[in-house]
């Protein structure tokens, strides 16, 4: 019999979002929000600016690029850019997870765009990107949230490309190195890597993404919150730090805490390290075990940041060993998406602790034997 763990997790929180808050989080760090205050005041508006340009400052994103706090998380900072830039040429659409499937969809039904190819893949694969057309735009998801698989990186997009590329990269952002001069429009949340709270997404645009926009105007009708022009010029306030609908204060001030956490541990360099380090404590988990795998087999596609993993264990077993470890307090929200094949999904972004992740495995080796003996 597997013996039951001494200790458990000083943090159980492994969700895939909304994520971990940073290591030492307290309600205190909030405690200069301006509530009560319009978000179009003085003091409103500067913090947004501020959360704008920390985040360009911590990603390094080029000069001449321009980002954006938007309503709706990255579902809605997503929908936006799709609703704007998308039409003017054909579109590729390469998704491996339902929510890259998601985008696919709304490509096919609701904008009903004829002259797209999608390529797609099983969860844990990753499609052909050499069959890839970049004189057409291109919808991407960097990393699949859901299926564990990330790009392995930017060479399959040329520098020369023809049309946009629009990528869905919210759990990618801050856990992985981004080749920002091969994204024209990129999406985030603040609930995923930085452990920020949910309801808003960022926007992030090229100099080509801007040019699309201010040269292009789609076939359909845009409603006001995905609206970004205004008689045929960029809305620029919304890049410095104006919003087009009402952002809750208390959630900047949480966001502009993680911003600074990152700032003060490194930096990206730092917060990808982290991540790493714990996918690599998951991978000595897996090659110790011969009963769960990874649901990405090939480590080149592997994410560092949502890693899934497939168990050998009936469907209902697998929510039998979720349960038990959420009643032990040892690992909470590890189930796979609903969509996903049956398994677990562990957050390994930088938020979580090395060792927090070394004692929830020791729980998970205990809940198996739990409920297969």
């Amino acid at each position: 019999m597997q013996p039951k763990p001494e200790r458990k997790p000083v943090n159980p929180h492994f969700s895939s979002g909304p994520c971990a808050k940073r290591p030492g989080y307290n309600l205190e760090a909030l405690q200069n929000a301006p509530l009560g205050r319009s978000h179009r005041s003085v003091i409103g508006k500067s913090k947004l600016k501020i959360a704008i340009d920390k985040t360009k400052e911590i990603l390094g994103l080029p000069k001449d690029y321009l980002a954006a706090i938007v309503p709706a998380s990255d579902t809605g900072a997503f929908e936006m850019a799709m609703w704007n830039l998308l039409g003017e040429r054909p579109v590729e659409v390469v998704h491996f997870e339902s929510f890259g499937k998601t985008w696919a969809d709304d490509i096919r039904k609701q904008l009903r765009l004829e002259k797209a190819r999608f390529h797609a893949a099983d969860y844990g694969c990753l499609p052909d990107l050499s069959k890839i057309n970049f004189n057409h735009d291109l919808v991407f998801t960097w990393n699949g949230t859901t299926s564990g698989v990330k790009v392995p990186g930017g060479e399959f997009i040329p520098a020369g490309r023809k049309g946009l590329a629009l990528c869905d990269a919210t759990s990618a952002v801050f856990a992985m190195d981004l080749p920002w001069d091969k994204l024209d429009a990129a999406t985030f949340s603040w609930q995923k890597v930085p452990g920020g709270e949910a309801a808003h997404g960022m926007l992030i645009l090229s100099p080509r993404a801007v040019q699309r926009i201010e040269t292009y105007t789609p076939p359909w009708p845009l409603p006001k919150i995905f609206r970004l022009k205004k008689d045929g010029r960029l809305l620029e306030d919304l890049f410095e730090g104006s919003t087009i609908n009402t952002p809750s204060m208390l959630c900047v001030e949480d966001y502009l805490d993680a911003l600074q956490w990152a700032e003060d541990i490194g930096g990206l360099p730092e917060l990808i390290r982290r991540s790493k380090e714990n996918l690599a404590v998951i991978e000595k988990f897996v090659e110790e075990n011969s009963w769960i795998q990874f649901l990405a087999a090939n480590p080149s596609i592997r994410s560092n940041a949502s890693v899934c993993l497939k168990v050998k264990l009936s469907p209902e077993q697998v929510k039998s060993l979720t349960k038990l470890l959420e009643s032990e307090g040892a690992a909470y929200d590890i189930a796979s998406y609903r969509d996903a094949p049956p398994g677990l999904r562990f957050w390994c972004g930088a938020t979580v602790e090395k060792e927090d992740l070394e004692t929830a495995m020791l729980w998970v080796k205990w809940a198996y034997h739990q409920v297969t003996s």
